[in-house]
């Protein structure tokens, strides 16, 4: 598939890296001359610089050629003007990357019907859905909802004194009073798809597949609740932090946002909700931490602009015994380093982005057989979790899961019928109408059928 991203920046490079690894050919664009011939030696990709509103630009890039066009600079009104044009030109699908309050809480639907887009789409929220789910389950290092959140995948670290280590998986199943399935473990740089026998250890980062009504049951059962706080520490007044702090608040959490910049404070004032306490200060001074009450708070989210800030400062948090810490990481190799140091639940405002516009530009591939509904990235990278709709012509439909001959290294994790949800053993069949969640290790998939042999 032939795509184009406009921006080059933190989200566009995430969003191109993607693309390239699922091998589509992408031409990007950038006005910024040092910008793209950072992204000409880091990928292999057409680069072209200019303004991606410029009619002659955007056919210098093969635009009227193009099958998905994504527009991902910093200016939503680039974004949105450059979607309209490509349209114009004969893209069929257009991405824009619309990030102001304005636009997403006043007409957002408005704007993508008149502009003919195909998504718009906001970091900044979706980011901030993702630490909210993570705030309510404290006890996962990682939430991720598959067909509308009737099931949950729970990444977990396999603590000394956890009850899940040197257990087998199927003396697991025995005694848990719900049904589940350990899609995916990590250990050390080595992935396994695990099957019965194997055994958890101490350090294993596991992915638990269950019911959402089950997670908290399944938690429990092997005791690791962690109770759910309501008093949150936000450092860093971004966009997130406002999207952020508007869902805590709405869902009965005491919100202090605490930010440095007096301009951004002035902003936010008078965006936030009323009850989210805004502390002007450098949320890097201890003393300040320790006068807004860092020591009694059960969960702290680190959100400034700067990776080297958010890891330091987590690692304070961690010092305070804050139950709950998540830090925003960019970039990868920091993020593998604070893993490695102890930070786990690590969130990246790009790998949200890239993991959807990937799954998209999997869903435009014309198969008669199954759509990738929803997508992704587990154990850094090293694995997929996909949801797929099942459509008329699938060749799976109706054959027992335990008569199909799989690939190695993959497993199907669930399977949703109307409104029953299946963790599903080797009786159970794929059915046309299905999603079907199936995880993959060290493998890309793009319809049902490429889990055969």
């Amino acid at each position: 598939m032939k795509v184009i991203v406009a921006g080059c920046g933190k989200i566009g490079q995430a969003i191109i890296d993607s693309m390239v690894n699922d091998n589509h050919d992408v031409t990007a664009i950038d006005v910024d001359a040092g910008v793209i011939a950072s992204v000409s030696d880091s990928f292999d990709v057409m680069a072209v610089c200019g303004s991606a509103t410029s009619r002659e630009m955007l056919l210098k890039a093969d635009a009227n050629k193009t099958d998905l066009f994504i527009a991902a600079t910093e200016s939503d009104e680039v974004n949105m003007l450059a979607c309209f044009l490509a349209r114009k030109l004969g893209v069929m699908h257009t991405v824009a990357r619309i990030r102001s309050a304005d636009y997403n809480e006043d007409g957002l639907d408005f704007l993508v019907k008149q502009l003919d887009l195909s998504m718009a789409l906001n970091p900044e929220s979706l980011t901030a859905d993702a630490l909210f789910d993570m705030l309510k389950l404290p006890s996962a290092v990682k939430v991720d909802n598959f067909a509308g959140k009737k099931l949950q995948m729970l990444e977990l670290i396999i603590r000394e004194n956890s009850s899940l280590c040197n257990v087998a998986l199927m003396d697991l199943r025995r005694k848990c009073p719900v049904q589940f399935v350990a899609c995916v473990v990590q250990r050390g740089e080595n992935v396994y798809i695990p099957n019965g026998t194997f055994v958890l250890r101490e350090g294993d980062k596991v992915a638990i597949m269950a019911k959402r009504e089950d997670t908290h049951k399944f938690l429990r059962s092997i005791g690791a609740v962690q109770k759910q706080g309501r008093n949150a520490i936000i450092m860093g007044g971004s966009t997130i932090a406002y999207y952020l702090a508007k869902l805590l608040s709405a869902g009965n959490y005491y919100v202090k946002v605490i930010e440095r910049d007096q301009r951004r404070c002035e902003e936010l004032a008078e965006i936030l909700p009323s009850d989210a306490a805004l502390i002007h200060g450098d949320g890097m001074n201890r003393d300040l931490l320790w006068e807004e009450g860092i020591k009694g708070a059960d969960a702290f989210v680190a959100l400034t602009g700067e990776d080297e800030e958010n890891i330091l400062i987590s690692f304070y948090a961690q010092n305070q015994q804050v139950p709950k810490i998540i830090t925003k990481v960019n970039h990868a190799e920091l993020a593998d380093l604070a893993e490695k140091l102890g930070l786990n639940s690590i969130i990246s405002p790009r790998k949200i982005v890239a993991d959807i516009l990937t799954r998209y530009a999997r869903a435009l591939s014309n198969s008669a057989e199954s759509k990738v509904e929803t997508m992704y990235s587990l154990m850094d990278d090293r694995a997929e979790a996909l949801e797929f709709a099942v459509l008329s012509d699938c060749s799976l439909n109706g054959i027992a899961l335990k008569n199909l001959k799989l690939k190695p290294n993959l497993i199907i994790a669930g399977i949703i019928r109307g409104k029953e949800t299946i963790i599903p053993s080797g009786d159970d069949c794929i059915k046309e109408g299905d999603s079907v969640i199936v995880v993959a290790a060290d493998a890309h998939l793009y319809d049902l059928s490429d889990m055969l042999r």
